[in-house]
Formats: structure tokens, sequence, C-alpha cells
């Protein structure tokens, strides 16, 4: 097992290492360009359509547009939003931050383009359901020449869900609440079962009701203790804000219980949480997105890019801003602990209990997000048969992870969960020429979803 663990680190070291994070990052801007940097300019037109999208309308899918939004959500906002960006500060120091936000600039491209093509190749399967994704924009968009990438995706797919989107998230709810209120991890593994059974056995519309009331919420709820936060340590944010703009060009010096950061650590470590917490370029969030009730496939990519704009704009600048504005970053903590001691600084006997209950949430709608993921890569390989047995395994999964020693399945998971990244972006930049047309083609025609066929240049 060492040797197999040693195996697998080394190839997670080159797949969130520089080269693979310079990749991502490219691709983002070269779509960000090809779009006239319309992601950006079109943000409030995003957000309108996703008030618009709360109702699923007489569009084919299973799910609105806003719910679709949700599942995404529900998959992305969690343990990185809170545990990753404390993690990319310690390591990086504050100008990571900045590094997180020009990854999501560039990473609301590559979200809008991953919609564009899922509604845009998906298909309907034997239960008259909509799937899509990477692996359906690769069969149907590419051609016989790239097919074997598509088995390729669905195969990291749904093996890293069990890790990344399961049993890490089953265990780190069990951690936080053991830690916090005393409960057993096996008690909080056998609760999460059943909470999560009664979700995903219903398929899509139940995990997109249940995403659709509870990720506004407790988003809502975290970025208001946030504010409250940065409300207490007010005087302390220029100066913060000036460190992360400083710090993002120059080394951090040790201070503290931080032990100094390189600029190299925090653009490497602002990148990769970063690609962590909001996914964009790792081809999950078109899984969910395939399966709206929406017009065309431009109005889903509008909609779908405020994805990575709420994930890592707003909720993870909380938390950045938090833990740097309150002197957190300099106590020597990280992870989870960091930002639990930056509340904790500002609203002594609350602070820290409200960041656990926070990322329990957080984890269990990961846990519902992600089994989607990974039940349409499985469905992909081997069919609607292998639905239900896919749900129930993933079901069991979930205690096992509350009450396990995760070091070597967190390892394998999150790299599986970055060479999801390889095929999604080898189909992104040979399909972007579509996605430029499409695009042109919605707006040129006041915002109406064309009829024209845009792989005969239509």
């Amino acid at each position: 097992m060492e040797v197999l663990s040693n195996i697998v680190g080394e190839i997670n070291g080159v797949v969130w290492g520089p080269p693979m994070l310079i990749i991502i990052l490219g691709a983002g801007f070269f779509l960000q360009v090809g779009l006239k940097f319309l992601p950006i300019r079109k943000l409030g037109v995003g957000f309108a359509l996703l008030w618009q999208g709360r109702e699923k309308g007489s569009e084919d899918g299973e799910i609105s547009p806003f719910n679709a939004l949700m599942t995404s959500l529900s998959a992305t906002i969690g343990t990185g939003n809170i545990a990753g960006v404390a993690t990319a500060v310690f390591l990086g120091g504050p100008g990571a931050l900045f590094w997180m936000w020009v990854t999501a600039l560039v990473g609301m491209a590559t979200k809008y383009a991953e919609a564009v093509c899922a509604v845009r190749y998906r298909e309907v399967d034997e239960l008259g359901n909509h799937v899509g994704g990477p692996m359906y924009y690769i069969k149907n968009g590419l051609g016989r020449k790239w097919l074997w990438l598509a088995p390729t995706f669905a195969v990291f797919g749904a093996i890293a869900g069990f890790g990344i989107g399961n049993t890490v998230q089953a265990n780190s709810v069990a951690s936080v609440i053991d830690s916090n209120f005393g409960v057993p991890p096996l008690v909080t593994g056998v609760v999460l079962l059943i909470l999560t059974a009664a979700v995903i056995l219903g398929g899509i519309q139940r995990i997109g009701a249940v995403a659709g009331k509870l990720v506004p919420i407790m988003a809502i709820a975290y970025i208001l203790c946030g504010l409250v936060v940065l409300g207490v340590n007010a005087g302390a944010i220029p100066g913060a804000i000036a460190l992360i703009f400083e710090h993002a060009f120059t080394p951090a010096a040790q201070a503290g219980g931080f032990a100094g950061a390189a600029v190299w650590a925090a653009i490497r470590f602002g990148v990769a949480r970063g690609v962590f917490s909001n996914e964009a370029g790792l081809g999950s969030a078109p899984i969910a997105h395939a399966a709206a009730a929406t017009k065309g496939p431009v109005n889903q990519g509008l909609i779908a890019m405020l994805g990575t704009f709420i994930d890592t704009i707003i909720v993870c600048s909380i938390t950045g801003l938090a833990i740097i504005a309150s002197g957190a970053w300099m106590s020597g903590e990280t992870g989870a602990a960091l930002t639990s001691a930056a509340f904790e600084l500002s609203l002594p006997g609350v602070g820290g209990y409200m960041v656990a209950v926070v990322l329990a949430v957080f984890a269990f709608t990961t846990i519902l997000g992600w089994s989607f993921y990974s039940e349409k890569c499985c469905e992909y390989l081997f069919g609607v048969k292998s639905i239900m047995p896919f749900r129930i395994l993933w079901c069991l999964a979930v205690p096992l992870g509350a009450a396990a020693d995760l070091g070597f399945v967190w390892l394998l998971a999150d790299t599986l969960n970055a060479l999801m990244a390889i095929p999604n972006l080898i189909a992104l930049l040979l399909l972007s020429p579509l996605v430029f047309r499409l695009t042109k083609a919605f707006f040129d025609n006041g915002m109406v979803e064309g009829t024209l066929d845009p792989d005969k240049g239509g």
C-alpha cells in the first residue's frame, strides 16, 4: 500500500502541479478572450436569467435552470470554500486570494462553455431523462477520433466521486460534529446515510428540489455571518485588501505563526484551491446543467457561469477576508481550524460553532451534488441498469467514510478529480468555435436561441 500511495502521490504532484494549473488557466483565458469577455460583461444578464428560471417551464429537461445551478453549487460550495481558502492563505499568504479571484474570472468562461456544450450535445436516456456532460459532448461533438476520451472522463468521474464527493465529505462532517458537539463519527455517518438516501433515491428532481432550497439558505447564512465578522474588523479591511494585492506579486514575510511564502506559492496555492473550489474546467458542473429545462445552450451557459462567480468571488472572498482582516492568518492554524479561529476571534463563543454547522451542511450538499455527477458517469459506462445499484452503493459508502481513516482515499480521489480536467479541456478547446458561433448567434438574434445549425456555420 505504501508503494501504491507513493505512486499516486507522484501523479498527484503532476496533475495538481504547475503545468496542469497553467493549462486550466490558459484554457479559461483563451475562452474568455474568444468570447470577448462576455461572461464578465453579461454577469447581470446571467442573474436576470437565473431569476426568470426559478420555475421549471415547458422546455425539455427535468429541473428548472435555477435548480440546475443550485445542484451545481451544492457540489462546489463546500469544504473548499472554508478549509480550502484557509489552506491557500496558510501556504501561499494573503496573495493567494488574489490568484483565486483570477482563477474565477477566467473560470467563468470555462464554466459557460461547459454548460453550452452540455445542453447542445445532451441526450435522452432510456428512462426519458436528459443526460449530458463531457462524455456526451465528446461523443456527439468530436467524432470517433476522440471518442476514447469520453469513457476516460466517465471512469475518472465515477471513481473520484466516491472519494472527493462522498467519503471525504462524510468524514469532514463527522470530524467537525465530533470535535464541536461530541457526537461519535459512526452515529453521524448513519444519520447522513438516512438523509442522503432520502434525497438521492428520488433522482435529480429531488436532488434539485433540496439543493434549490438548502443551498441558497446556507450560502446566504454563511455570507451574512462572514459580513458580521468583517463588520467587527471593519477597520482592518483596507489593510487586508492591501496585503492581498501586495503579496500577490511580492513575497509574504514570516509573521506570527505564519511561516512566510514566496510569490510562486501564492500563485500555485491560490490557483489550485480556486480550481478545487469552483471546479471550473474539471467537467463536473455541466452534468447538472444538462438536466435543465432551458430555452437553449447559451441561456444555460449564462446561468452556469454564475456558479464560479458565487463560489469564488463571493463565498471564498468572505472566508479569505475574514481570515486576513481578523489576523487569524498569522495564528499558525490551517484548514477549517483557521477559518473557525477567524470567526471565533471576531464572535467569541459562537463563531466556531457557526463554521462547524455551515461546514457540515455544505459537505452534506456536496454529497448530494456529486452523487448525480458520479451516477451519470456510471450510467454512461454501464447503462440505466446501473443507476439503482449505484445509488445504494453511494449511500452505503457514507457511514464508511465518516468512520474511516481516508488518507489514501483522499489522495486517490484528489488525483482522479484533477485528471477529469484533461479530456474535458481537450473537448472544450476543440469545440470552442461552436461555443463562439452559438454565442454570437444568440446575441445577434436579440437573446433568443436560434434554430440555425451551428455545426454548418449557420
